[in-house]
Order: structure tokens, then C-alpha cells, then sequence
């Protein structure tokens, strides 16, 4: 008897110590119900209660004073309020958690979370919409979708200076958010949601990484866009980007571009789309076999190197040497990559591309860096972003330094920069998986500030944890061309909530998510980086890595059921 309650609790101990074991199959949800509002906008205002909330106002938005893509938002109520006003006892500021709400009067029985991205600090309309060029979102489909600033109301850095507007912006105004919404739905509708979401890009995709890892109890489909899940260090990745163009000869530290030109951009493109354009069966300019093309395309050998001068048919050994530490991924002093590797691919001369290269390092990362991720925070005893110098901060910096201040903690700031920005264990979502719920993540191979090599690396340790099945809960889709959550040469338009709504509710596992080009005549809006080549009405399937989009041989060219995901 002793032996058998021994071996019991031994056995108890090691799947404690295992969580990651996943069970046989994933239970399957059932599908949301609808419900209609219990009662007219402003009466509802009267009654919303919660606690530490206070709702500022309630009113009807009629049909049609919210449009998307051309088309009418059905009418709503716009619910506005805040929690947990206080003042800091350290910087001398109020802060609150201000959102809005946007609740259907017919209710599809589904909630989204809408995560924002940058630094947050405003309250963006809580549509729901994501993808290059919107055309629905999750508010005209009929969900409840709350949008909030994260704890302070201004997008300033500054706010870096409070350590709970720190935790807040990191993850606990999410925790608090959550459950009150939920209330609210409750109050509004008679019933709770029967099915939750989460949906986000950029910093909005950390945030999306964030709840799938420490409330997978709470969402049942978490949609992932371009997640910073490691911003501290993709931010300090992005200084040593710049660290690193500036060291090239000849360049003009007020003016990065001309490290690495449009101009030479566009000569390394074309080198890549030589190499690689036909892999996946068809050359259009599209490089759907990123990962091959890697080994493909070297820019050492492939790359002419300039004998006498710079004329955009070449570049220097300089530059060869520059460029390939920051695409292979920069480094400590020690020679330790601390963030992530960047693909070369055909988006690497867009607009946006070039901005987060070389504007963003001294506009916006040095300030974020400096006030919010290290620790502490730089100016802490004045306050004043007027008192600081971005350029400054970037070339007067020791990456060493930096990377060791996004770990550290003091007495008053107990989280570190890493530790209250990434996600806790984000390869062993088992809460999430075992419950039912689903993850789909998207990221452009042009990314120029999160790197889609980062994110591949997180999928693969999901699936390595999970025994090779992460897919039975969890999807990638890596976007070629694609920048920072659109743009880029690509094909950067896709509805991807719907699919991850039929795999949470109905079992409906994607196989792909149909892209479209986002041409002159777009709803959506054009995409002004396409390439002059790229039809109007070009379409591509997005295929769930591993799988790579590839020509069937036959077919309309501009149509995504001419290929397949292989």
C-alpha cells in the first residue's frame, strides 16, 4: 500500500515537472451564440459597474458614422472609461488605464482584446482590424472589442519612469482589463463571452505573445502580428544596426541611408531575385522559398565588390562586411548574437524597410531603451524627454551595457526590462493548448525591427516541446516581402481572424490564408511600396511554415488557387 501511494506521488511530481507532455488531443470549443443588448446605449451608462472603474461615457454610434474600407459599421454603443487612476509618487504624473469599448447591438458572443502597438499611450478606435489595408474587421463581424492605452496617456517614453506604468504597459493592464470587459459583456448581455480573442502587431503582437503565455486561461484564439515578443533586445538590436552602418566609411551619421543606399538595395534585390525568384516554380518577383534562398544567395559572392568608387552597381568590402553582421545578426562584444538574425529578401528597399533601419534606431528605440527597457531608466532624476538627445544616446552607447540594463533590476524597479516585456516561457504554451485554444502567428520576411528568423526560432522550440505537433494548436505564416505589418512588395491583405475563429470553434484546421495585392483601385487603400510589375488583383496563398507557396505548373498566375502550400 505504502508502495503504490509512493509511486503515485512520484508520478505526480514528474508530470508536474513535464507540463509540457501534451495531451492525446486538444479538447474542441464549441461555437460561439449570439446575443442582443439588454438596453439602450445610454441607459447602460447608469448602470456599468466594476471595480476600481469609472465609465466616462456611453453613447450610440449609428450605422454609418464608422466606416472601413468604404463600407458602414453596423450601429454600437461606444463605451469610454478608465481604471486605476492614481497619481506616482515618483515622477509626479496621474496615470490610468484608459480604453473604449465597442459593443455590437446584435452580438456575435464573441470578445477581442485589441492590442496596440508602438508605446501604446492612446486609445485607438477599437475596430479589430489587422492585415495590410483592412476590409472587415472584428467589430463589423459582429464582436464586442475593446481597445486600450496601456496604462498612460501619452506615447512618450517618459512614462518608463513609474515602475507600474512599466508593469502595466508590459502586461498587467491586460490582466486588469480582461476581466472588467468581461463584466461588462456580462452587464450588457446577459451572458459572459462565449468565446474570447486577442489580436495585435508589432508591440500589439507582443501583447498578443504575452496573453497566449500568462493568460491562455482567459482567450481562447490568440492572433499574433510580427511579434516584438523580445523587444528590449530587438531594440537594442536596432542600435547596434545603426552603431554598425555608421562605422562604414564615408558615411554621414546624419543621413544612415547613405551606408547602404536605396539605390544599392535595389541592386541587391535584383541579385536575389536572380538567385532565387524561380525556387518555388514561377519568377514574379516574389520569393516565396525564402528560407532556400538563404543558402541561395550570398552577399559576399553574389555581390560585386567595388574596385574604385560607389555607383549602385556594387558594394565595398566595407559595406559587404557591415551589412552582413547586421543581417547575420549583431552581437555582444563576445561575438554572442543577443537578438536575431534578418533574411535578405525583396523588401529590403521599401520605404518602411529603410526607416526602421535607419531613422527608428535614433527617433524612437534609443528614447524606449533608454527610459523603458534599461534599468533604471536614463534622466531618472529629471523627467524631461526635452533633455534628451536620441543621436546621442545611440552613439555614445556600449552595446554590452545595454543588453546587461534590459536584465537588470533595482529595489524600485523589481522587473526588468526583459522581464515584464516578454512573454514568461512562450515555447510551453500548455495552458492555452490544453484548454481547447489556438494560436496563429504572421510576420514579414522584410521585417526591418522584429526579424521573422526570431519568430521561426520560437515556433521551432514550440514544436520541439510538443513532440513535433505544436500544429495541432499553433501556426506560423511567415509573408514574403512583407515589412512591418504590411507594406513591402506583397501581398499584405488577408482576413486571418475568421480561420482562427473555424479552427477554435469549429475545429477547421487553415491549410492557407488566401493574400491579396493592395493595387491602385485597393478599398483597403494602396499599397504605395509594390513593384510597378505587380498586378492590381495579384493573389497568393499564405502557407503555414513549413509549408512554402509553390506553382502548380498551370493556372492563372495572379490567382492563389494556382498554387499550392508544399
Amino acid at each position: 500500500m505504502k508502495k503504490s501511494i509512493l509511486a503515485l506521488a512520484v508520478s505526480a511530481i514528474t508530470l508536474q515537472g513535464c507540463s509540457s507532455v501534451m495531451q492525446a488531443t486538444p479538447p474542441q470549443l464549441s461555437p460561439a451564440s449570439s446575443a442582443h443588448l439588454s438596453k439602450q446605449c445610454e441607459a447602460l451608462g447608469q448602470s456599468l459597474s466594476y471595480e476600481h472603474l469609472t465609465i466616462k461615457a456611453v453613447s450610440t454610434i449609428q450605422s454609418g458614422e464608422l466606416r472601413l474600407a468604404g463600407q458602414d459599421v453596423a450601429e454600437h454603443c461606444l463605451v469610454i472609461g478608465e481604471m486605476y487612476p492614481r497619481t506616482s509618487e515618483i515622477d509626479g504624473q496621474r496615470y490610468a488605464i484608459g480604453f473604449e469599448m465597442r459593443l455590437p447591438k446584435s452580438w456575435n458572443g464573441r470578445f477581442l482584446y485589441q492590442a496596440n502597438g508602438g508605446l501604446d499611450g492612446k486609445v485607438k478606435t477599437a475596430l479589430g482590424d489587422t492585415g495590410g489595408g483592412p476590409t472587415t474587421s472584428a467589430l463589423s463581424k459582429g464582436f464586442a472589442v475593446i481597445s486600450s492605452d496601456a496604462g498612460h496617456s501619452k506615447p512618450l517614453p517618459t512614462f518608463g519612469y513609474d515602475p507600474q506604468a512599466r508593469l502595466d504597459y508590459g502586461y498587467q493592464a491586460v490582466a486588469k482589463l480582461t476581466p472588467m470587459a468581461k463584466s461588462i459583456l456580462q452587464q450588457s448581455y446577459g451572458k459572459q463571452p462565449d468565446r474570447s480573442y486577442f489580436a495585435g502587431c508589432s508591440n500589439g503582437g507582443r501583447h498578443a505573445m504575452v496573453a497566449a503565455a500568462r493568460y491562455g486561461d482567459q482567450y481562447d484564439g490568440i492572433l499574433v502580428g510580427a511579434p516584438g515578443y523580445r523587444l528590449p533586445l530587438a531594440a537594442t538590436a536596432s542600435i547596434a544596426g545603426a552603431q554598425t552602418y555608421a562605422s562604414i566609411p564615408g558615411t554621414d551619421r546624419n543621413n544612415l541611408e547613405s551606408a547602404f543606399t536605396k539605390q544599392e538595395r535595389l541592386m541587391v534585390i535584383n541579385t536575389i531575385l536572380k538567385k532565387c525568384d524561380a525556387l518555388d516554380g514561377l519568377e514574379d518577383g516574389l520569393v516565396q522559398d525564402y528560407r532556400s534562398c538563404q543558402t541561395a544567395f550570398s552577399l559576399q559572392n553574389d555581390i560585386p565588390t567595388c574596385e574604385s568608387g560607389r555607383d549602385g552597381s556594387c558594394l565595398t568590402t566595407d559595406q559587404k562586411t557591415a551589412i552582413g553582421k547586421i543581417f547575420s545578426g549583431v552581437t555582444t562584444s563576445d561575438g554572442k548574437v543577443f537578438y536575431a538574425s534578418f533574411p535578405y529578401d525583396t523588401g529590403i528597399a521599401s520605404d518602411g524597410h529603410i526607416s526602421w533601419e535607419y531613422n527608428a534606431p535614433l527617433q524612437r528605440d534609443s528614447g524606449a531603451v533608454a527610459m523603458i527597457f534599461q534599468t533604471p531608466p536614463v534622466g531618472l532624476k529629471d523627467f524631461n524627454i526635452r533633455n534628451f538627445d536620441g543621436a546621442k544616446f545611440v552613439w555614445q552607447s556600449n552595446i554590452d551595457d545595454l543588453v546587461a540594463k534590459v536584465h537588470a533590476i533595482t529595489e524600485q524597479y523589481t522587473e526588468s526590462g526583459m522581464g515584464f516585456m516578454a512573454p514568461p516561457s512562450p515555447t510551453s504554451l500548455d495552458t492555452l493548448r490544453d484548454r481547447g485554444g489556438k494560436i496563429m502567428v504572421y510576420h514579414g520576411v522584410s521585417d526591418a525591427i522584429f526579424s521573422v528568423d526570431d519568430t521561426q526560432t520560437w515556433y521551432d522550440q514550440l514544436n520541439e516541446n510538443n513532440q513535433g505537433h505544436a500544429n495541432q494548436f499553433a501556426q506560423f505564416y511567415p509573408i514574403p516581402g512583407m515589412g512591418h505589418c504590411r507594406g513591402g512588395s506583397s501581398t499584405d491583405q488577408f482576413d486571418m481572424l475568421t480561420p482562427l475563429v473555424n479552427w477554435v470553434e469549429k475545429g477547421q484546421q487553415p491549410e492557407q490564408v488566401i493574400a491579396s495585392a493592395r493595387g491602385k483601385n485597393n478599398p483597403g487603400g494602396a499599397n504605395e511600396e509594390l513593384p510597378e510589375s505587380f498586378p492590381e488583383d495579384l493573389e497568393r496563398p499564405l502557407c503555414p511554415y513549413p509549408t512554402v507557396a509553390k506553382y502548380n505548373g498551370k493556372g492563372d498566375t495572379n490567382l492563389a488557387a494556382s498554387f499550392s502550400c508544399k
